[in-house]
């Protein structure tokens, strides 16, 4: 003798509250484990700011030399 039932609608409710309980743990881990990724990143930009490495360029361009005009034409 069942004093109570699960019905169809509810089994269904229980499975989509416990699906989305999981999508937000799982998304929450993300955003945290990506926080943490970020502020280790803007912690080493400071520290390079901080000593003054900046970067160094890989060459110098070379000057213009001045055109060679042909002096038979003219």
């Amino acid at each position: 003798m069942a004093i109570a039932r699960i019905t169809k609608t509810g089994l269904a409710g229980m499975a989509v509250s416990v699906a989305f309980l999981w999508g937000c743990l799982i998304s929450e881990r993300y955003v945290v484990q990506r926080a943490g990724l970020e502020r280790a990143r803007a912690l080493y930009n400071l520290e390079r700011l901080r000593h003054g490495r900046q970067p160094q360029p890989v060459s110098v361009p070379r000057p213009l030399l001045p055109h060679r005009f042909n002096t038979a034409l003219g």
